[in-house]
């Protein structure tokens, strides 16, 4: 039993209760700071103030907003599937929140005479339990769009499947090598790893950047903000979710950018370590250690603001091709790296050297492969067929449909005048005294 475990193993009940209570209490105003954070951002990229009368530089907004939704009409389609309909929504906001139940926000601490370490709960493979919540999600997505009962959530919440899933696998095989380095699926493990030597975005930056990219398009955020594209005419899976179900769906995807970008903190940037001038002193232990995470924190939620105000959203043919032909296999080739590094540790060449070599190969390879242009598919036209001119003819079997009957021109204006069955009045004839 490592020394984590021995510590959260003797919390009592209370202070677990606290330390729930205060997780929650964390993610959701976060949230709410994202918002903020967000509209501030992105208003002052393109020159307008963002919000700013609600409270003051307008933080209050996002409190406003939330409780104006929550008391919006719920509005449920008649065709929809009652119960897959509720459940939905808080499948996809209850694993956000238990995903971050694994992340460790400090070292040990004295709370209220107790010694414990700030930390939920520390499993052997805490690193599995993100994995699994992540891929736990994907139900909730699945469910909001086949219990709508319109086609056009459904195929949104198709294609955010098929998006979160293949990100997944990606994001799944850039921890391999922090997993191996570390010798551990714990998450206070991994922490305690990077406090030994330097931060493993440095030794693994290859697996940091698929990371970074991977968890951009699992949290379906700009560029890869296909499910919910403003470009068309629906807005993905919860469409036809109102009120407090689609407030729970909105609230899912501010908590899963929180926990991704904690994950990052945890596995890349030394967690709740202070960096390299302050690392081992004073200042590295106690309460310093939740200031040093929340800033990292902050930092990778800057740069998921930043990415929206600044890419234009890719093509979901050229998004799927960026994770199936340059991820996937990038993180192979990666792995098949740090494997060799580690096998051959304490011979001639160095596991450093293999993996700053390989690293700078791997980063030129991706690169490459992602900024050479994809063959666009040729399109099938008709043959142009001339006769003895340059003016182009339709094609020889083409088939005009016939143009549909006018409509009898019966008002107002022509009451006591005979129509024809073509549309048109019927001829004048004359008598002997004149025209009738």
């Amino acid at each position: 039993m490592t020394p984590t475990e021995a510590l959260l193993v003797d919390d009592p009940l209370w202070l677990i209760i606290v330390k729930v209570v205060v997780i929650f209490v964390f993610l959701m105003v976060m949230t709410l700071f994202m918002i903020w954070m967000e509209r501030r951002v992105v208003g002052r990229m393109q020159q307008r103030p963002g919000p700013n009368r609600v409270g003051p530089f307008g933080l209050l907004q996002s409190l406003a907003d939330g409780l104006k939704l929550a008391f919006k009409e719920d509005i449920m389609p008649a065709m929809a599937d009652r119960w897959v309909y509720i459940l939905a929504p808080i499948i996809s906001a209850i694993t956000a929140f238990t995903a971050f139940s694994v992340i460790p926000l400090g070292g040990e601490v004295s709370i209220f005479g107790e010694h414990t370490v700030l930390q939920i709960t520390d499993l052997p493979v805490g690193v599995l339990v993100v994995l699994a919540c992540s891929s736990l999600g994907v139900y909730g997505i699945v469910l909001s769009g086949w219990a709508s009962g319109s086609p056009y959530p459904l195929l949104g919440s198709l294609r955010s499947a098929a998006q979160v899933i293949s990100y997944e696998i990606a994001l799944g095989m850039s921890i391999v090598a922090v997993v191996l380095y570390s010798g551990s699926l714990s998450t206070a493990d991994i922490v305690a790893a990077q406090s030994r030597q330097w931060w493993f975005v440095f030794l693994l930056f290859p697996s940091f950047a698929v990371f970074c990219v991977s968890m951009v398009g699992e949290t379906n955020r700009a560029p890869f903000d296909l499910p919910e594209a403003e470009s068309e005419l629906v807005g993905g899976f919860h469409t036809e979710y109102s009120s407090l179900k689609f407030a729970l769906f909105f609230l899912a995807e501010y908590v899963n950018m929180v926990t991704v970008s904690a994950m990052a903190t945890t596995l890349f940037l030394g967690g709740w370590h202070a960096p390299w001038p302050l690392a081992g002193s004073a200042l590295d232990r106690g309460w310093w250690g939740p200031l040093w995470f929340i800033g990292k924190l902050l930092a990778f939620l800057f740069v998921f603001v930043w990415l929206r105000g600044t890419l234009p959203r890719m093509r979901y043919d050229q998004f799927m091709a960026l994770g199936w032909k340059v991820l996937v296999p990038g993180s192979l080739v990666w792995i098949v790296l740090v494997f060799a590094a580690r096998a051959l540790r304490g011979s001639a060449v160095t596991p450093g050297e293999i993996l700053v070599v390989g690293g700078f190969l791997l980063v030129i390879l991706l690169v490459v492969a992602f900024l050479l242009p994809q063959r666009q598919p040729v399109e099938r036209t008709h043959k142009v067929t001339t006769a003895g001119s340059d003016y182009p003819l339709p094609p020889l079997d083409l088939v005009v449909p016939p143009s549909p009957p006018r409509r009898a021109a019966v008002g107002a204006g022509l009451s006591g005048t005979a129509v024809s069955g073509n549309g048109a009045p019927p001829p004048r004839q004359e008598d002997g005294h004149g025209t009738t």
